[in-house]
């Protein structure tokens, strides 16, 4: 962005954010940028329905799953760590992948994170955006937050959603609701919940409105450093 600003003379910039994070936000409205919201979403557009679960309630979501499946439907489950760690409760892609062998089809769920190669990643999201691919379930960490596009993938499930921030949560609910299918984001928390950790759950819950979720998340946290680098 910087290299594009510095080809012209103090050329107008144009940026755009789902949800813009709280320094970001506090200079809009402070009027160093001006605002535009673009509220409507595309033609046909259904809102994402959220809930909010406990982990206890996997066996009922299995369940519900395999009725997305049985509609060709596809599905994203989100885990914030990729392998387990003897420092950290969160859950892993490695523990899920093992748990979802037991009621899913193993060659019908695919595993994607951020330490596999280019090429590998590449492959499985081919797989998976393909309507006729064998992948119908995308076992991920946060890698597919921003920039995947799959129409027929209407459920995101996000593990320890607690621990996640607002701007993320809300974005990576934004992987599903891309087409004119009614979509679900299911919010899992663990049993040690957090009154913070509540708090972003039942915002994200309550709104699809991505400036609105960033006030939120701008009340919540504050505005960092106007003036310098710190968020």
């Amino acid at each position: 962005r910087s290299k594009l600003v510095s080809k012209g003379n103090n050329p107008d910039i144009l940026a755009m954010s789902a949800t813009p994070i709280p320094r970001s936000l506090m200079i809009a409205l402070y009027g160093d940028m001006k605002i535009s919201l673009l509220k409507e979403k595309p033609a046909n557009r259904l809102p994402i329905k959220t809930q909010i679960m406990s982990k206890s309630k996997k066996e009922q979501i299995y369940d519900s799953l395999h009725n997305i499946l049985s509609k060709n439907q596809k599905i994203y489950w989100v885990c914030p760590l990729v392998e387990d760690s003897e420092e950290s409760e969160l859950i892993s892609l490695e523990t899920r992948y093992q748990e979802l062998q037991n009621h899913f089809m193993p060659e019908e769920i695919a595993i994607l994170h951020g330490k596999m190669k280019e090429k590998e990643k590449e492959q499985i999201m081919a797989d998976f955006s393909n309507p006729d691919g064998q992948a119908k379930f995308l076992l991920a960490t946060t890698v597919i937050e921003v920039g995947v596009d799959v129409s027929d993938a209407t459920v995101m499930v996000i593990e320890n959603a607690e621990n996640f921030g607002l701007a993320q949560l809300h974005q990576l609910r934004g992987r599903v609701g891309r087409s004119e299918l009614e979509s679900f984001c299911i919010l899992l928390y663990d049993y040690k919940l957090s009154k913070n950790g509540r708090k972003r759950l039942e915002i994200t819950k309550n709104s699809n409105d991505g400036f609105f979720i960033a006030e939120e998340d701008l009340k919540m946290r504050g505005f960092g450093e106007l003036v310098g680098l710190r968020q």
